[in-house]
C-alpha cells in the first residue's frame, strides 16, 4: 500500500517542489497541500494521510499548535516536521506536542524520502544538528524527584533496546545487533511507550533522557 502524504507549508513553490520530488516515489501519494496549520488539521481529518510533512512558521495556525491538535485528533497519523529554523524551543515543543521526527530544510532530498518510510515504519527521526542541541539541553536540566523516581522502571532488555533507538538504529538493525525478533523488538517497544506514557520513539527516548534512562554517551 501507498505511504499517503499531506504536505504543509505556507510557501507554494515548496509545496510544488515536494510534491515533484515525492511523486517520483512509487510508493508515496500525495494526498493533499496546505498552507497553514488550519488548513492541515481540517484536511487531516478530510483525507486521511498516513503521514504530515509539517512546516513551523505559518499564518492561521503555527506548526506546533496544527501537530498537537492533528496528534490529539487522529493518533495514528505521524507528523514529520520539516523546517528551516532549529531553534531548541521550536525542537521542545513540537516533540512535546507529538511529531514523530524533526528535519531542517536543508537536508538532501533523499533524507526526506528516507524520513518518510522510517516514521511509517514507527521509528524517529531527527536531524544531527537537531538531536545535539536537544541532548545538550536535556542534559542541562537537573531532574525532578517525580522523574528520579521513574529511573528504575525499565528493565535491562528494554533499556538496552531504548539506548540502540537513541543511536538511531531501525526496528530491524536492533533485532539484529541484539539476536532477537523483529517482533520481540516491538513487543519491548511497546511496553517501553506504556512505562514511559508516550506514543512514539522520539517521545520516548526524550523521555529517556530527562529520566535518566539514557545518557549523551548512549546518542553517539
Amino acid at each position: 500500500m501507498k505511504i499517503r502524504i499531506l504536505v504543509v507549508d505556507d510557501h507554494a513553490m515548496l509545496r510544488e517542489g515536494m510534491r515533484t520530488l515525492l511523486s517520483q516515489e512509487k510508493d508515496f501519494e500525495i494526498v493533499g497541500e496546505a498552507a497553514n496549520g488550519d488548513e492541515a488539521v481540517r484536511l487531516a481529518g478530510e483525507l486521511h494521510p498516513d503521514i504530515v510533512i509539517m512546516d513551523i512558521v505559518m499564518p492561521v495556525m503555527n506548526g506546533v499548535e496544527a501537530t498537537r491538535r492533528i496528534r490529539q485528533l487522529y493518533p495514528a497519523m505521524s507528523v514529520l516536521v520539516l523546517s528551516a529554523f532549529s531553534d531548541i524551543r521550536y525542537i521542545v515543543d513540537l516533540l512535546e506536542a507529538g511529531a514523530h521526527g524533526y528535519l531542517l530544510k536543508s537536508s538532501a532530498g533523499k533524507e526526506l524520502v528516507k524520513a518518510i518510510r522510517a516514521v511509517r515504519a514507527g521509528e524517529s527521526v531527527l536531524d544531527p544538528e537537531v538531536t545535539r542541541k536537544l541532548v545538550h539541553r536535556l542534559a542541562s536540566l537537573s531532574r525532578t524527584p517525580e522523574e528520579r523516581e521513574a529511573g528504575g522502571q525499565l528493565t535491562a532488555r528494554e533499556l538496552e533496546i531504548l539506548k540502540w533507538a537513541a543511536r538511531g538504529l531501525s526496528n530491524k538493525e536492533i533485532s539484529e545487533k541484539l539476536f532477537i525478533s523483529l517482533r520481540t523488538v516491538k513487543a519491548h517497544l511497546t511496553n517501553i511507550f506504556n512505562k514511559l506514557g508516550c506514543g512514539s520513539r522520539t517521545d520516548a527516548i526524550i523521555r529517556g533522557l530527562k529520566q535518566g534512562h539514557i545518557d549523551l554517551d548512549d546518542m553517539r
